[in-house]
Protein backbone atom coordinates (compact mmCIF):
# COMPACT_ATOMS: atom_id res chain seq x y z
CA UNK A 1 0.00 0.00 0.00
CA UNK A 2 1.19 3.63 -0.84
CA UNK A 3 -0.30 6.78 -1.72
CA UNK A 4 1.21 10.74 -2.12
CA UNK A 5 1.10 13.42 -0.03
CA UNK A 6 1.71 16.97 -0.19
CA UNK A 7 4.13 19.12 2.61
CA UNK A 8 1.64 21.97 3.43
CA UNK A 9 3.46 23.09 6.67
CA UNK A 10 5.25 26.23 5.93
CA UNK A 11 8.70 25.61 7.58
CA UNK A 12 8.60 22.20 5.70
CA UNK A 13 9.85 19.06 8.36
CA UNK A 14 11.59 20.04 10.88
CA UNK A 15 12.10 18.38 14.24
CA UNK A 16 8.70 18.91 15.68
CA UNK A 17 6.63 17.22 12.80
CA UNK A 18 9.13 14.95 12.28
CA UNK A 19 8.54 14.04 15.76
CA UNK A 20 5.09 13.52 15.54
CA UNK A 21 5.42 11.48 12.07
CA UNK A 22 7.31 9.09 13.73
CA UNK A 23 5.15 8.94 17.10
CA UNK A 24 2.24 8.59 14.40
CA UNK A 25 3.88 5.70 12.71
CA UNK A 26 5.13 4.09 16.18
CA UNK A 27 1.47 3.26 16.97
CA UNK A 28 1.56 0.42 14.11
CA UNK A 29 4.28 -1.73 15.84
CA UNK A 30 3.31 -4.41 13.09
CA UNK A 31 3.93 -2.75 10.23
CA UNK A 32 7.12 -1.33 8.22
CA UNK A 33 6.42 2.22 7.04
CA UNK A 34 8.77 4.46 4.55
CA UNK A 35 8.67 7.55 3.32
CA UNK A 36 10.25 8.16 -0.27
CA UNK A 37 11.28 11.65 -1.25
CA UNK A 38 14.05 12.51 -3.94
CA UNK A 39 15.00 8.50 -4.86
CA UNK A 40 15.66 7.96 -1.20
CA UNK A 41 13.73 5.75 1.28
CA UNK A 42 13.62 5.64 5.06
CA UNK A 43 11.79 4.60 7.64
CA UNK A 44 8.99 6.72 9.11
CA UNK A 45 9.53 5.56 12.98
CA UNK A 46 13.34 7.11 12.62
CA UNK A 47 13.49 10.81 13.07
CA UNK A 48 16.85 11.38 12.16
CA UNK A 49 15.58 9.30 8.80
CA UNK A 50 12.74 11.81 8.11
CA UNK A 51 14.71 14.44 9.04
CA UNK A 52 17.71 13.46 6.44
CA UNK A 53 14.84 13.98 3.22
CA UNK A 54 14.72 17.80 4.01
CA UNK A 55 11.30 18.15 2.79
CA UNK A 56 9.93 21.82 2.24
CA UNK A 57 7.09 23.31 1.68
CA UNK A 58 5.13 21.80 -1.37
CA UNK A 59 7.04 18.92 -1.76
CA UNK A 60 5.60 15.23 -2.69
CA UNK A 61 6.40 12.31 -0.69
CA UNK A 62 5.29 8.52 -0.84
CA UNK A 63 4.71 6.80 1.85
CA UNK A 64 4.06 2.89 2.06
CA UNK A 65 3.78 0.25 4.04
CA UNK A 66 3.18 -3.35 4.61
CA UNK A 67 1.26 -5.49 7.14
CA UNK A 68 -2.14 -6.29 8.32
CA UNK A 69 -2.78 -2.17 9.29
CA UNK A 70 -1.06 -1.24 6.16
CA UNK A 71 -4.02 1.06 4.75
CA UNK A 72 -4.55 2.53 8.37
CA UNK A 73 -0.83 3.52 8.71
CA UNK A 74 -0.59 5.38 5.47
CA UNK A 75 -3.54 7.07 5.68
CA UNK A 76 -2.46 8.00 9.67
CA UNK A 77 1.03 9.12 8.63
CA UNK A 78 -0.15 11.15 5.78
CA UNK A 79 -2.28 13.19 7.75
CA UNK A 80 0.35 14.10 9.92
CA UNK A 81 2.96 14.74 7.16
CA UNK A 82 -0.60 17.16 5.49
CA UNK A 83 -0.67 18.92 8.79
CA UNK A 84 0.62 22.12 9.52
CA UNK A 85 2.79 22.08 13.20
CA UNK A 86 4.77 24.74 14.33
Amino acid sequence: MEKQFTIKNPQGIHARPAGAIMKKAAEFAGEQITIEFNGRKVSAKSITGVLTLGMKAGDTVTVSAEGEKAAEAVEAVGAVIESVLD
